[in-house]
């Protein structure tokens, strides 16, 4: 699927909020929400930025910046 793709179902479908979901390193599930206005084509190139150091063993509060790149 492409993202011009996912873009057009999230509007067809009126999908409202976006979970993205990833693995820690000791396998858990992760996840956060973002609302449908904020996906768009720059999103799946940019990303979108969640503190790190809210997930054990990754970053330490003063390196927690980081980013979930979107794979359509």
């Amino acid at each position: 699927m492409t993202v011009s793709e996912v873009l057009k179902l999230t509007e067809e479908r009126a999908v409202k909020v976006v979970d993205f979901k990833f693995m820690d390193f000791p396998g858990l599930w992760q996840h956060f929400s973002v609302p449908t206005a904020e996906l768009s084509e720059d999103s799946f190139e940019s990303g979108f930025g969640f503190d790190g150091s809210s997930i054990r063993g990754w970053q330490a509060i003063n390196e927690s910046d980081m980013l979930v790149i979107p794979d359509p």
